[in-house]
């Protein structure tokens, strides 16, 4: 099994956003570059059977932009992506989606840095705001695998 995991791209900086951190968005930066980065993935034809994202409001808009880029209709909103996601959370939701070949995951850090360094035998990893990562595991049961791709944003702006 794939699993690219995807940082969610520029959102307005908690000091300067009035609502709840749940509700704040990508800035309008981060929108154009998210839909920069969501062509590319395109034509990297990751052939994705399911995308999970995060509920919070940047973490679902960079996942809507990928999603439309890429056509596909459905996206599923976890709660276990959000904040404490981690090597648990993320064999749960395997399990979930255990028919998927390849999934993208969208979420937040410090958790899925971590979550990717863990899967890789310990590393430090360091997703960007917008950068992807790609791990791939024998099967969903080991959560031990071979990192295939560290991505960072500016790659994808290319």
């Amino acid at each position: 099994m794939k699993i690219y995991f995807l940082r969610h791209g520029i959102a307005a900086e908690p000091g300067d956003w009035k609502g709840s951190d749940f509700d704040r968005p990508l800035t309008d930066d981060g929108r154009k570059r998210m839909a920069r980065e969501a062509k590319a993935l395109r034509k990297l034809d990751l052939d994705l059977d399911a995308i999970v994202t995060s509920p919070l409001a940047r973490a679902r808009e960079t996942a809507e932009m990928v999603a439309a880029a890429l056509k596909i209709t459905t996206i599923k909103e976890d709660e276990r992506v959000a904040g404490d996601f981690d090597i648990s959370s993320l064999e749960e939701i395997l399990q979930d989606h255990a028919d998927a070949k390849t999934i993208m995951l969208v979420g937040h850090e410090p958790s899925m840095s971590g979550t990717v360094g863990r899967l890789v035998g310990e590393a430090r990893i360091d997703l960007k705001k917008g950068g992807l990562a790609c791990v791939e595991l024998p099967d969903a049961s080991t959560m031990t695998g071979e990192l295939l791709a560290l991505i960072p944003p500016k790659v994808l702006l290319l």
